[in-house]
């Protein structure tokens, strides 16, 4: 079994094939066309008859439901390659027409879900474009809608036209949680990267006299390539180098001076 530790609610359908060995990488948003709740919606996919159902529900309250488990395509967007390929669910609207807004509670359980989905199923970002001629191009838009498939206004005017509004909400979660879970290891391999970056960098015009200067004295070497890495960070043992440098070249310049 495989589904959301969300989910409070759970209604098995019938109404289910065989992922055929497809790995789960899109997201398909639907609207139930009516205020209804997660058991009302799982009673009608519970029906063999109905020939449908979802991978999940999500009612006023924000409640969620589970009616196919993950392992299985449900049948959902009129598209047997999406549905195999695809997390299905089905959100209540609050009002029963055009646009079919949805409630603010099933709103924000729509985006923990999504989240929660996208770390199960190692999908690293939400992306839409609104253009259908990306289906199954996940590397470019992963998220499709049913009105694709069908003739259908299905996931409503709401959910459609919040569909980059949600992606972003989920990549911002899923980005904040990749910073929490981080290891030691791979945020020395970041850094490492980060500081590698910037010593690559060219140094500002503003400071070309003194770079000269420094350069000419002997002050600033640079590594063995003869990279002087002038936006990479300091450390006090390179520093204290530094500074030895510059008060020999000081001393020295007195010394010349008065002839000692």
């Amino acid at each position: 079994m495989s589904y959301s530790s969300l989910v409070s609610y759970v209604k098995w359908s019938p109404n289910k094939s065989s992922r055929n060995g497809t790995k789960i990488d899109t997201i398909s948003i639907h609207c139930m066309a009516g205020n209804l709740s997660v058991e009302t919606c799982g009673s009608l996919f519970a029906k063999p008859d109905r020939k449908a159902s979802s991978n999940y529900g999500i009612g006023s309250d924000g409640r969620i439901a589970c009616y196919v488990d993950e392992t299985y395509r449900s049948w959902c967007t009129s598209s047997r390659s999406n549905d195999e390929r695809a997390i299905t669910i089905e959100v209540a609207n609050t009002v029963a027409a055009d646009p079919w807004p949805v409630s603010e509670a099933a709103y924000n359980s729509l985006i923990e879900l999504l989240v929660d989905i996208c770390k199960r199923n190692n999908i690293k970002r939400l992306l839409w474009r609104n253009d259908k001629n990306l289906i199954g191009q996940v590397n470019l838009q992963n998220m499709t809608v049913h009105r694709w498939f069908a003739a259908k206004s299905c996931p409503g005017g709401y959910l459609f036209d919040h569909h980059s509004d949600i992606a972003a909400k989920v990549n911002a979660k899923l980005e904040e949680s990749e910073d929490e879970d981080m290891t030691d290891e791979q945020f020395a391999q970041k850094m490492n990267t980060y500081i590698a970056n910037l010593a690559n960098q060219e140094p500002g015009e503003w400071s070309a006299e003194a770079r000269k200067f420094c350069e000419e004295n002997g002050i600033i070497a640079g590594d063995t390539h003869g990279n002087k890495m002038y936006k990479k960070f300091v450390t006090r043992e390179e520093l204290v180098v530094m500074l030895y440098r510059a008060i020999n070249v000081v001393i020295n310049a007195i010394k010349k001076a008065f002839g000692k």
